[in-house]
């Protein structure tokens, strides 16, 4: 029996190794993530995202905790103790076996206000939630734009490099042949170094990049890739537009000043307001304890331990110098509010300005990179032909071959500061989000 248990664990084995052995083989491979995809997983998974879901909850149960005053508060409890003499109260109540009051508010000019100004405190939360979301959509849109740049130029770089080090091989040949002088071998060594040191740029760039992407949407940095088709194409910018006005009227931050304000104008009502008469509902009930001599003092037939109340408690507040002043206060607090608005809408105008002249400038410094870059590799041709015919020299052509490098790197970079531009005013307007739900 033994040796037929050693052979049936052997096929065991044998088995489990077979069906392990092509998940070993074949690796899983990473799925790419489109640009909307990402930013889908960065509102929702990102540490930004969740602070805004916070502070959204926290505007919330602080307008219910103003607006829950008009219901009634119902406490439960005991005031248990001896007595000597005549039974007096503890903490404003008889003391008795059980105690049940319930409080709420029923004519309350001021709790009014206050009301309103946490309901609009809550909608101007509720602005500046999407602000932040805004924030978050930029921050995820240019990282993986940045991303999608370096993985792109990186097969480029490396090509370079190895023109570079082959140009530097030949230099260093002709060095030692007499035929170029010392100087000549350290411009090549330079021209090898540049192109070393932007390929070491761009990867610690990507990773960088990489790090902060996967922190963003939670993807895993060994699963995260990127898909540079889903990348939709930015609009084109009309020559006479009227940003300024759009953002002004859809931009987050003057919506919220704008609530905001509002919100500190009912808020300084009701400090003013708290000098006004007003009314709670009040009443209560408690059992009392006969050993707390009050059948010493009443007799039999009055005693009872069961008693309730209920009525209308009305203040009527004619002197308080302190709350005067806070409500002044107040004032001066909703006097700044409503300049911040002010404040806020120029701000952000100015802001829209800047970047529309911001992207023209860069929109034109783009265009002269780009002629830049087809003149050098129109003197790269031209050198070609030239060193074919004897007339140019090779140490010409690889001049011409570094300066074609330079010229496709500044390309490049200007690229992507004209990109990162107009993000930034599709976000001023109000445009990024919906910019973004156009990818694939």
């Amino acid at each position: 029996m033994k040796p037929a248990l050693g052979l049936v664990r052997v096929c065991l084995y044998s088995l489990l190794i077979t069906l392990a052995a092509p998940s070993a083989a074949f690796p899983v491979t990473a799925e790419s993530i489109s640009l909307k995809r990402a930013v889908e997983l960065a509102l929702a998974h990102s540490p930004a995202a969740a602070e805004v879901n916070a502070d959204h909850q926290r505007a919330f149960a602080s307008y219910r905790e103003a607006k829950d005053q008009y219901l009634p508060q119902l406490t439960i409890g005991s005031g248990l103790g001896d007595s000597w003499g005549y039974p007096l109260s503890l903490e404003g109540s008889a003391p008795s076996l059980v105690n049940v009051t319930a409080q709420s508010a029923l004519f309350n000019p001021a709790l009014r206000d206050f009301v309103r100004a946490a309901r609009l405190e809550y909608k101007a939360i509720g602005e500046e939630d999407k602000d932040r979301r805004n924030q978050i959509v930029q921050d995820t849109v240019l990282t993986y734009l940045e991303l999608v740049k370096w993985e792109q130029e990186i097969d480029q770089l490396r090509q370079q490099h190895e023109d570079a080090l082959k140009a530097q091989e030949i230099v260093d040949q002709r060095v030692q042949a007499g035929v170029d002088s010392q100087q000549m071998g350290k411009q090549a060594r330079l021209a090898a170094a540049r192109t070393d040191l932007r390929i070491i740029q761009a990867e610690g760039a990507m990773d960088v990049l990489r790090t902060n992407l996967s922190q963003l949407t939670g993807v895993p940095v060994d699963s995260l890739r990127t898909a540079p088709d889903s990348v939709p194409g930015l609009p084109e910018i009309p020559a006479k537009s009227d940003e300024s006005t759009k953002a002004e009227e859809s931009n987050p931050a003057v919506l919220f000043a704008r609530q905001h304000a509002i919100a500190q104008s009912f808020r300084a009502r009701g400090e003013h307001r708290s000098l006004w008469p007003s009314a709670d509902f009040a009443t209560q009930y408690a059992v009392l304890a006969k050993f707390n001599n009050w059948t010493q003092f009443f007799p039999n037939n009055v005693f009872q331990r069961n008693n309730a109340t209920i009525g209308v408690v009305i203040r009527f507040p004619f002197f308080n110098p302190s709350q005067r002043a806070h409500a002044q206060a107040a004032d001066a607090e909703a006097m700044r509010a409503n300049k911040e608005v002010d404040a806020t809408r120029n701000q952000v105008s100015q802001q829209t300005l800047k970047l529309r002249r911001s992207v023209e400038q860069l929109r034109a410094a783009q265009e002269v990179s780009e002629l830049e870059y087809e003149i050098a590799q129109s003197n790269v041709e031209t050198m070609d032909i030239r060193i074919k015919s004897g007339t140019s020299t090779i140490n010409e052509g690889d001049q011409a071959r570094v300066d074609l490098f330079e010229k496709y790197n500044a390309l490049q970079d200007a690229n992507f500061q004209l990109v990162q531009a107009r993000v930034g005013l599709l976000r001023a307007t109000g445009e990024l989000e919906s910019w973004v739900d156009q990818g694939k």
